[in-house]
């Protein structure tokens, strides 16, 4: 595309339109009797826009721009729908919703004359469900709650959603970063956001060494609605030009909320019929449109965390349920937890997977299944107390560790478990290891196996061994009690029991 040459489409396509009418971002044109829908056009001040309905007399047209078009003013045809030109030097970059690069994330220089670049719509079909591929792979998260008890898979659709500041954002990073580190493909779609907050992400990825495998794509909410819209559909476009290059691709859209907000200024400044809370009765098509193109292939994945956000933790809300329904599970990020210092303040009882599980290890599946049972007993208890119940001794070791296990699900957003320690770690916590040790002790010493885990490889080997060897929580349990030596523990006298031989 020949961006802003409004000289060379109108001599091209040689049909002229005119502005007869401006009412926000959208534009009405007398003329363009050759439109289609969804077709590009470019004014004669360099600003593009989108066909969005076709009328016998007028064509309405989406704005990419706030930029004021006077009446009267030129239009030409470009010719075809929406397109951005991707190559592989997007990676590490920042980008705008037509494709335009606008910062750089890492060191990777930009280049001058990209080679290598390929042309791809930015709204396309998604792929039929016969011919795409099973779901096998685990997506790790580096959080231990979700990868243990709510676990996700490489080509999952999983709703997060929550009240506003209770962590998501926190949780997003943590996940990207968890990722990225491994390889996938991020793409990061912040659509309608302060420019700040747009800076605090870059400032982020920038910091996070990570930022030579992600993509940010960014609309902020002093641009215009139509360009906030198609945000989310330029992020897939890209997640699927590294797709097809067989990479697995990490996408992330914030969110899908706002997102709704925007469409439905647009709906009803075109005269769309408002419908359930204002909202078009088309939104669940183009959302579920747009999800669909997330999934497992042949070539690659493209996981998908859209985001949705509630109002005062109502899950019933219309937007909320309407994308419940056309994903793979939610994630709730519940306010009361926040505000008791949970760290991730995730639900676990009002949160769901319907794919993750599948790809699970024997072990970590065992491990979700006694957890989640133990969880909703001790929720039980904890009920029962309110009550003035005198408690015997199994209960009150039942409540102890449940103590324990809220400090070892609590995880602050810097810190990435991964799933191998973060089970070796349960196996050591439910075998009874620090049951004399205060919360707070339990948590210090966690957090120092973890390092030597990351610093030292014969540790590490070692906890891989029992871990990938083990199917049974309980078999684990009894190969630590033989290994007791990789339990850190600390004494006045010898000191920490591990070292290295």
């Amino acid at each position: 595309m020949k961006k802003n040459n409004f000289e060379y489409y109108l001599n091209k396509n040689e049909e002229v339109g005119y502005v007869k009418k401006v009412l926000g971002p959208i534009v009405y044109v007398d003329g363009l009797p050759g439109a289609t829908q969804e077709e590009v056009v470019i004014f004669e001040n360099g600003t593009l826009g989108r066909v969005m309905r076709l009328d016998l007399e007028r064509v309405e047209i989406l704005l990419f721009s706030n930029i004021n078009l006077k009446v009267g003013s030129q239009v030409a045809r470009i010719g075809s729908k929406l397109q951005i030109e991707i190559n592989d030097s997007f990676l590490g970059k920042e980008i705008n919703p037509l494709g335009r690069v606008v910062s750089n994330l890492s060191n990777n220089p930009i280049p001058k004359s990209p080679t290598g670049s390929v042309v791809m719509p930015i709204d396309s079909t998604p792929i039929d469900l016969m011919k795409r591929a099973e779901i096998t792979k685990p997506f790790g998260t580096g959080v231990l709650l979700v990868d243990m008890v709510v676990p996700l898979a490489m080509g999952q659709r999983e709703l997060v959603l929550g009240d506003i500041n209770t962590g998501k954002s926190s949780f997003l990073k943590q996940t990207l970063v968890n990722q990225a580190a491994k390889g996938t493909v991020c793409i990061y779609a912040t659509i309608g956001k302060k420019k700040t907050a747009i800076k605090r992400l870059r400032e982020f990825l920038i910091k996070s060494g990570v930022a030579q495998n992600v993509v940010m794509v960014s609309s902020d909410a002093v641009e215009s609605s139509g360009l906030n819209f198609i945000t989310p559909y330029t992020a897939m476009t890209v997640a699927e030009y590294f797709r097809d290059r067989k990479r697995d691709v990490f996408v992330i859209l914030d969110d899908l909320t706002t997102h709704s907000k925007f469409y439905r200024e647009i709906s009803l400044l075109a005269r769309r019929f408002p419908g359930r809370s204002s909202y078009p009765g088309d939104i669940f098509y183009i959302h579920s449109r747009l999800l669909e193109r997330a999934g497992s292939f042949e070539k690659g994945t493209i996981t998908c965390l859209p985001v949705a956000e509630t109002v005062m933790g109502d899950l019933s809300g219309y937007l909320q349920t309407n994308i419940m329904a056309m994903t793979d599970g939610h994630l709730f990020f519940d306010k009361n937890m926040f505000d008791r210092g949970k760290l991730p303040p995730i639900n676990q009882f009002l949160s769901v997977t319907r794919v993750g599980l599948q790809t699970q290890t024997n072990l970590l599946r065992d491990i979700s299944r006694i957890l989640s049972r133990f969880m909703v007993s001790l929720e039980k208890v904890r009920q029962f107390m309110h009550f003035g119940s005198e408690l015997n001794e199994e209960v009150k070791k039942m409540l102890a560790l449940g103590v324990r296990l809220d400090e070892f699900f609590n995880q602050k957003s810097e810190t990435r478990i991964e799933a191998n320690m973060g089970a070796f770690l349960l196996g050591v916590l439910w075998g009874g290891f620090w049951v004399n040790d205060s919360p707070r002790k339990v948590k210090q010493d966690m957090m120092k196996m973890i390092g030597i885990y990351q610093k030292d490889q014969k540790y590490k080997s070692d906890v891989e061994n029992i871990v990938g060897s083990t199917k049974k929580l309980k078999e684990l349990v009894d190969k630590i009690r033989l290994n007791d030596h990789l339990v850190l523990r600390e004494t006045p006298k010898k000191g920490v029991v591990y070292k290295n031989d």
